[in-house]
């Protein structure tokens, strides 16, 4: 019976594929296209220096906290009660800074998710708009993208077109 239905289940698999011919499928690698695109590279920069000036000002808060704390340890024992209070408070106000900081510029949701989605999303219709003009003119009935999370096993290079996305970019 076991054998039956799986036959059964290849048939109801195949039948279409014999029914309607071989699909063309096509893949491109999209790491490839964003290292040679000039305007991914552009908007790559604009996002690293974005980076790099948020990272410069944590830095910064994070050397503020670093000399405040070791003061702090150096004077505490001369210190008052209400000094040393609010010394302490003025220390946890900072750690609260960083962490809020480092959440709104590289946490979920943070600004630098909304910025990459901002800078890249012309680059990426870009793209999108050359794969189907190549995938309408090799009337390819997929295009899957190599670098992404399916993983190819086996890929015939006959069938990588990104060479041609390429072209149609420059």
């Amino acid at each position: 019976m076991r054998k039956l239905s799986i036959f059964f289940v290849g048939i109801i698999l195949i039948f279409p594929a014999l029914l309607f011919g071989q699909l063309k499928i096509g893949y491109v690698d999209s790491n490839t296209i964003l290292k040679v695109l000039p305007d991914a590279q552009d908007a790559q920069k604009t996002i690293d220096a974005l980076v790099k000036e948020w990272k410069d000002e944590l830095q910064k808060m994070q050397r503020e906290l670093d000399t405040k704390t070791a003061d702090f340890e150096k004077r505490k024992l001369i210190m008052s009660d209400n000094k040393r209070l609010e010394v302490e408070n003025e220390i946890s106000k900072l750690k609260t800074d960083i962490a809020n900081y480092r959440q709104s510029k590289f946490g979920f949701q943070g600004e630098l998710y909304s910025q990459q989605e901002e800078i890249m999303k012309p680059v990426q219709n870009k793209i999108f708009t050359a794969i189907e003009t190549v995938a309408e003119d090799e009337d390819l009935d997929f295009v899957f993208d190599r670098s992404g999370d399916i993983v190819f096993l086996y890929a015939k290079e006959d069938y990588d077109i990104t060479s041609k996305v390429l072209e149609i970019l420059k």
